[in-house]
């Protein structure tokens, strides 16, 4: 059976090429004694590249492929939003803002928080508009941890989440979540993993990979641990408006966390808008100066085109957001129905557009379980090994995808799972 090739090997940067020939005078000199050989940072060195990347190059390479596998949605950026920015550039707005970002979206960021969730923020000096969440993130981090200190991160969590923690210097330390709970996190793990050198509670939720939205109890308990060990809290919310069933809950609106809270958010995911990449984070003001100092000398600002569109989705955008979750909502009770109906464990995700079914069932690591179901059948999925140690045994199916693709991709699923099974039971 064909298998996926391995991940290419890092190069040696200080003897890549460095062979030279007899007598050449430009070769590289030996380093002096003592010096380090490796041109990278160690925190650089010891991060793993991303465990999704290596199927999606094999994708590339392949027809007929179903992809669950990227955490994108199918749909376009609604027109009037295009519009807008397309208008913007035929009145020749091309130039640079200022480092926190157009005034006007500020203010619109904060009329929207403050209006979905009751919590304020000065748009002049507590909201930054930046190049997505993704950056926020960054900024976040590198702006509140110093070498060595910890960040709790839920288990599984978005793969950018511990490298990130590695960049800026910090230690991850991973917060369990179990099947048994709905992969929510609990007050109790985050208190068990609390030291001396706890700096901060990194939060990704609703979560991907699982789609867990932990309720509001749950949330202010969390809240209560952070507030009585003194800890800085980074949230992601990137999914707030894909939460099913019930209002998604802003840490930041919680009692005493405002004050904690580098809340992290954007128009990827809601909006449509993943390449425009836009967003923003707000923060006390002298949190928030801490990411406007990194950000002004790494990124200046984020694109003037971007901005003036996420303006109009902001305005005018409700509709549109409404429109899609409902139809994620759809595509998630028919992922999860046909997935379990074919064995494939699978709880009901409450928000973002993620399921997370156990493959334990058929032997497989869920790595095999991948690699196998996309050479065989032609079906792309992300081991959940990717996300963390706690999961392994699952994979990462995307719904943001046709009703009729996760269709026909289920009905591969069922013939691999019965495939498998069968051989199973014969071993």
């Amino acid at each position: 059976m064909k298998t996926l090739p391995p991940p290419k090997p890092s190069l040696d940067l200080e003897t890549e090429g460095a062979t030279p020939l007899a007598g050449n005078p430009t070769a590289p000199a030996e380093p002096a004694r003592g010096r380090r050989r490796d041109r990278l940072a160690k925190r650089v060195r010891s991060v793993a590249p991303s465990g999704i990347r290596r199927f999606f190059d094999l994708i590339q390479t392949m027809d007929d492929v179903i992809s669950l596998g990227v955490g994108e949605p199918d749909f376009t950026t609604p027109w009037h939003i295009r519009e807008a920015a397309i208008y913007s550039l035929e009145r020749g707005q091309t130039m640079y803002t200022s480092n926190l970002g157009l005034i006007e979206l500020r203010r619109a960021i904060a009329e929207h928080l403050a209006r979905r969730y009751g919590v304020i923020y000065e748009p002049n000096d507590e909201v930054l508009v930046t190049l997505g969440v993704s950056e926020g993130l960054d900024l976040a981090l590198r702006a509140i941890v110093d070498p060595g200190d910890e960040v709790l991160i839920p288990d599984p969590g978005y793969v950018s989440y511990a490298p990130g923690v590695t960049f800026s210097g910090g230690a991850v330390k991973a917060v369990p979540t179990r099947p048994g709970t709905g992969f929510r996190p609990t007050p109790a793990e985050f208190r068990q993993q609390i030291t001396d050198r706890t700096r901060a509670v990194l939060l990704g939720y609703p979560n991907n990979p699982t789609g867990a939205a932990p309720d509001r109890p749950v949330l202010e308990e969390i809240a209560r641990v952070i507030a009585e060990n003194d800890l800085l809290a980074v949230s992601d919310e990137i999914y707030d408006r894909l939460v099913y069933g019930r209002e998604h809950v802003c840490f930041a609106s919680l009692p005493g966390m405002r004050e904690r809270t580098i809340l992290l958010g954007g128009f990827s995911k809601a909006y449509a808008m993943t390449g425009w990449r836009i967003g923003y984070a707000a923060a006390p003001r002298e949190l928030l100066a801490g990411l406007v100092k990194i950000h002004q000398y790494t990124a200046l600002c984020a694109s003037i085109t971007s901005q003036v569109a996420a303006i109009e989705a902001l305005r005018s955008g409700e509709g549109d957001v409404l429109t899609m979750r409902d139809e994620y909502d759809r595509r998630r009770r028919v992922i999860v129905k046909g997935l379990n109906d074919v064995g494939l464990d699978c709880p009901m995700p409450e928000g973002a557009f993620y399921a997370f079914p156990s493959v334990a069932r058929l032997g497989q690591t869920d790595e095999e379980f991948a690699e196998r179901l996309l050479l065989e059948e032609r079906v792309a999925v992300v081991p959940g090994s990717a996300f963390g140690e706690c999961g392994r045994g699952h994979v990462r199916c995307c719904y943001a995808t046709s009703l009729a693709q996760i269709d026909e991709a289920l009905k591969r699923i069922s013939r691999y799972v019965e495939r498998h099974a069968a051989n199973s039971a014969v071993r």
